[in-house]
Formats: C-alpha cells, sequence, structure tokens
C-alpha cells in the first residue's frame, strides 16, 4: 500500500472514517501509510498549521486563544488477530484498533478538520509507537525535539474510556524476584535444592496481598502486585538451581516509583529482586480550570484509570491531562474489539460542544 492509495475524507461520516483508519494496517512501527494519509488529511485544513515528526503528525489552529488544549491519539495497534477488515455489526464498527483506538482517532480527526474556530486553541497529536517499548513511543519523541508543541492547559487522551472521564492513570513497576537453590539430578533430588519448589513461597504471599484501594480528588485507584511469569530450570533432568518469578504492580499515582520499588522490595526482604521497569503515574488534576470546564459541560462523574496512559507524560511535564474516547477499555487488543457508533458520536459531539462553547 502507498501514500496514493489511502485518502481519508475526515469530514464525511465519522462510521465511515472510524472504519476507513481501522482497515489501514498499522502495527507498532508500521504506521507510516497511515501517518501518510493523516497528514493529507489535515494539511487540507486551511486553518491548521502542520508538522510531521517520524510517523507521527502534530496539527495546530493558532487563534490567540486564553487557552490551549492538546487532543491526542495513537495511530498504531496491537499485531492483528484475524480481525480486519473492519465490519458494521448492530451498532458497533468491530475490527483491529477499533476500539484502542482509532474510533478516539477518528473522533479527533473530525473535530480537527470540522472545528475551525475553537474558543480554546488546539494542538492536534497523533503519534506512533505507543503500543511498543516506551522508548519508541512517538510522544516522548516530541517530547524530546519539540516540547513546546506539547504545551498547553490541558491534554485529553483519546483513550478508550467508555465515553467518560477518566482521571490520571496508574504507575507500573515489572520486577524477577530470584529464589536460589542448588542443582542436582532429578535421580537424586535429595542432594540438590529445588529452586522451583522453593518459589512457592514467593506465590503465596503474592496470592494473599489484598488489593488497595487508594481515594485521590474523589477518583478510586486500586493497587494490585500480579505474578506475570515462572521460570526455571534448564533440562527435565536437572533440579533448577535458581527460579525467577517476574511481578507487576499497578500503583496509585500518589505513590512515586521509588516508594512503589520499596513496596516490593520489603514484601521479598530475603530474595534478590531486580527492577527492569518501572514508570510514574499521573494525578487526576481535575481541579484545574480547563479539566473542570471540561467535566462541568460533561456533566458527569469522572473515574479512575486503571492502567497506565500517555496522561503520565503530560503530568510529568506540568500539563493536567484526562483520558475520554469512545469504547470499552477492557475489549482493548482482543479480537473482537468494537467501538459502539452511539459513543463515537457522542464524544465527537460532547468534545464538539465544550470546543465550541
Amino acid at each position: 500500500m502507498t501514500y496514493d492509495e489511502v485518502v481519508l475524507q475526515p469530514a464525511a461520516d465519522l462510521v465511515e472514517l472510524t472504519r476507513a483508519l481501522v482497515d489501514v494496517p498499522s502495527q507498532s512501527g508500521a504506521e507510516e501509510v497511515l501517518a501518510d494519509a493523516v497528514e493529507c488529511a489535515l494539511r487540507a485544513a486551511p486553518h491548521l498549521e502542520v508538522e510531521r515528526i517520524g510517523h507521527s503528525v502534530v496539527a495546530r489552529t493558532d487563534l490567540g486563544r486564553a487557552e490551549r488544549v492538546v487532543i491526542a491519539g495513537h495511530l498504531d495497534t496491537v499485531p492483528a488477530c484475524d480481525n480486519l477488515p473492519s465490519q458494521l455489526v448492530d451498532g458497533r464498527v468491530y475490527g483491529l484498533g477499533a476500539c484502542d483506538m482509532k474510533g478516539g482517532v477518528a473522533v479527533a480527526l473530525h473535530t480537527a478538520v470540522t472545528v475551525p474556530a475553537p474558543t480554546r486553541d488546539v494542538t492536534y497529536v497523533f503519534y506512533e509507537c505507543e503500543e511498543a517499548h516506551i522508548e519508541r513511543n512517538g510522544l516522548g519523541r516530541i517530547a524530546a525535539e519539540r516540547p513546546e508543541l506539547l504545551a498547553g492547559d490541558l491534554a485529553i487522551l483519546m483513550e478508550p474510556s467508555g465515553g467518560l472521564v477518566e482521571g490520571g492513570c496508574q504507575g507500573f513497576l515489572t520486577a524477577d524476584v530470584v529464589v536460589r537453590g542448588a542443582r542436582a539430578h532429578t535421580a537424586r533430588p535429595w542432594q540438590g535444592v529445588n529452586a522451583a519448589h522453593r518459589a512457592a513461597e514467593v506465590l503465596r504471599r503474592l496470592d494473599e496481598r489484598d488489593v488497595r484501594d487508594v481515594v485521590i480528588d474523589g477518583l478510586v485507584y486500586r493497587e494490585a502486585l500480579s505474578a506475570v511469569a515462572v521460570r526455571a530450570g534448564v533440562a527435565s533432568n536437572v533440579v533448577p538451581d535458581a527460579c525467577v518469578v517476574t511481578v507487576n504492580l499497578r500503583f496509585a499515582p500518589s505513590r512515586s516509583p521509588k516508594e512503589a520499588e520499596a513496596l516490593v522490595r520489603a514484601l521479598f526482604p530475603e530474595y534478590e529482586v531486580r527492577v527492569t521497569e518501572v514508570v510514574a503515574g499521573a494525578l487526576p488534576g481535575l481541579a484545574r480550570p480547563a479539566a473542570a470546564s471540561l467535566l462541568a459541560r460533561l456533566g458527569t462523574e469522572p473515574r479512575a484509570k486503571l492502567g497506565w496512559t500517555d496522561v503520565s507524560r503530560f503530568a510529568a511535564a506540568g500539563v493536567p491531562a484526562l483520558n475520554f474516547g469512545p469504547g470499552d477499555p477492557s475489549l482493548a487488543h482482543t479480537p473482537g474489539e468494537y467501538v459502539p457508533v452511539a459513543e463515537l458520536r457522542a464524544v465527537r459531539a460532547a468534545l464538539g460542544d465544550w470546543l465550541m462553547a
């Protein structure tokens, strides 16, 4: 597929735009064709200033408004699972990325082209590699190369949130807990110490640890620590001398990465703990004027974001950020993911109404 073969009609029907976006494969690292099409569509709008950074596209109004809002969505998807092309069935758009998050991208792209004179200046960011390793994230590249493009009074991530505002996000930590033993022949296991058996104590502590609720600004974040992998052994006739239990902690944004690491180490004081990745969460910041005005306009109650999103990047830069997009987040990355047509239209209407208020 080449640049000339994909032509988006961003001002046309929102459902057809969503399907068109879904139908362009854009697995992480392969967003070029879709980014080309999005760039072309945005450059056709005379009220927008457009820049390209890698396979990310940034479009801005420059009307001299008192506030600036950043509306961002990622172009990439996880690998396909027999869920292309898109289908429209019973008021739902099915297909790869329909929920996470081409439905949200369709809303943002449609808004960018059809709202030429918002009461707030808007920066629209369509970026690459959100579903890839964090170091490849296109938003991170923009922040490093052109941080001024992400400045604003509020950032809205079009992550699926069921059409409700989800404030902030959790942080996450991944670590390996190493349990030591001693090798022996499996014909004489009593001559060694089976590290895999000893790892049962690590798993027991994880199983007995309760989920912890943390309330911040009225939103309930849930902290949970889970085993996500257990690895041991070099051969079927060797008692393993090491077992590695990989754990993942999702922690409330009130806890710092250093505090999250201390929590895990305190739970396993007698074991070697190797932290492989830790990323801060983001506080809700919903009391800030721009966020409060959006909530007031929507007239709905916000909820906590359970999971990590790029709102964390904006929060680290001092920009309050929230998640607001169509689709059920629990459907993300599943073979049968979909976005309801009603939510597409409702989010688009609410966003446009607020930007014109």
